[in-house]
């Protein structure tokens, strides 16, 4: 009777530890299935492309993208008809509130107006004194480009005359001699820079004496043409528009200002681009107007007064200007941009405009001016297509 007893509680008790095992199995099992729901495998993201995807390109990541920031008219001071007309401590701090912004691209270009010279010259002469400036920096001012960033400027203006011959000169060597690239005259018309192995050609236009002319439309496309068969990128700085903000708006129809023939810069600026321009870049109205795309190339019609010390009017519009970077496929096509307002303070330094005033103007003019323009224009700067 004792052994049956103890061969039944064996049984009973192999029994619960079997039920045991098995639960203990199953649960394990369980929990592992649980987990695996918990953590799912890793998923790829992959990051879509397409029109109006492409906001925010990586810069030059493989040469894919280009960046090239253009700016409008530069005057850092003249030392005449005196020297008062000159920044303080030799403007040596005038563009230091930028550097941040003009160093960051591959390509950073402007329009110089006036010629770097120690010398006297000889002045122009002009029939009308109330109209006609003459702007003379000392040559070391050049230095103040270099360390702002400035690769190439356009000598395509009513002011790369204005100390006869010897300005000219003076001003062609010392861009030489510190490193930037320079074109629109006549004995210069175009200039060509590698940067980490991409070629960029610059051609420069103006209706005025001693430069290639913005009216000569089948000469600029031979020019330009021939500057891309050489090239990766071409960028095209013209002069051309009437000036002040009366004239802020394009009008593509041929411009006068006080009987100059300034051109039609619509005309123009379609006319480089189908002879292989990628970025246009427009100044003489001195103050901003509207931006288009045309053919997949970026125009900008004026860039403003960057930074024009003392000799000029910089009240209102005149005294507000966008920076532009400008994001371009590796052959040229438009990506995006970036407007980076700014405005002159005092008798014209240079500074970020907090209140984006620059930007406004943008958007008002491409509306009145483009209503039916690929680009659009955000808040905060960024120029996309629609």
């Amino acid at each position: 009777m004792k052994l049956t007893f103890l061969n039944v509680s064996t049984t009973v008790l192999m029994l619960i530890l079997s039920m045991f095992y098995s639960y203990s199995t199953f649960a394990s099992l369980s929990d592992k299935l649980n987990r695996e729901k918990i953590s799912p495998p890793p998923v790829k993201i992959v990051t879509p492309s397409g029109p109006g995807l492409m906001d925010f390109p990586k810069v030059d990541e493989a040469n894919r993208f280009i960046s090239i920031i253009g700016v409008g008219d530069i005057m850092m001071g003249t030392n005449y008809p005196d020297e008062t007309y000159l920044p303080p401590h030799d403007g040596k701090f005038l563009l230091q509130p930028l550097h941040a912004i003009l160093q960051n691209a591959k390509v950073t270009f402007g329009n110089l107006e006036g010629v770097l010279l120690d010398g006297e010259g000889t002045v122009k002469r002009c029939r009308n004194p109330d109209l006609c400036y003459a702007f003379r920096s000392p040559e070391h001012y050049v230095y103040n480009l270099v360390d702002a960033g400035f690769d190439m400027v356009s000598l395509a203006n009513n002011h790369t005359g204005d100390f006869g011959p010897e300005g000219r000169t003076a001003t062609k060597r010392t861009l030489r001699e510190a490193g930037i690239a320079f074109a629109g005259t006549l004995e210069h018309p175009t200039t060509i820079i590698e940067k980490d192995g991409v070629k960029f050609g610059m051609a420069a236009f103006s209706p005025n004496v001693g430069t290639v002319s913005i009216h000569d439309i089948a000469n600029a496309q031979r020019i330009v043409s021939e500057l891309k068969s050489e090239t990766d990128i071409v960028i095209v700085s013209f002069h051309g528009g009437a000036e002040g903000a009366d004239h802020q708006n394009v009008t593509c129809e041929t411009e006068f200002y006080y009987g100059e023939n300034r051109g039609n810069v619509c005309h123009f600026a379609y006319s480089v681009i189908d002879a292989g321009a990628d970025v246009v870049f427009g100044h003489g109205p001195h103050v901003t107007r509207s931006v288009d795309l045309y053919k997949d190339r970026f125009i900008a019609y004026s860039l403003g007064n960057f930074c024009t010390y003392a000799r000029f009017n910089l009240r209102g519009e005149n005294g507000i200007a966008p920076i532009i970077k400008v994001y371009t496929s590796s052959n040229g096509k438009f990506l995006k941009a970036e407007v980076t307002p700014i405005r002159q303070t005092g008798r014209g330094e240079p500074v970020i405009d907090n209140r984006n005033l620059a930007i406004r103007s943008l958007q008002r003019l491409i509306q009145e001016d483009f209503p039916n323009s690929e680009l659009m224009i955000t808040d905060d700067g960024i120029i996309k297509r629609r």
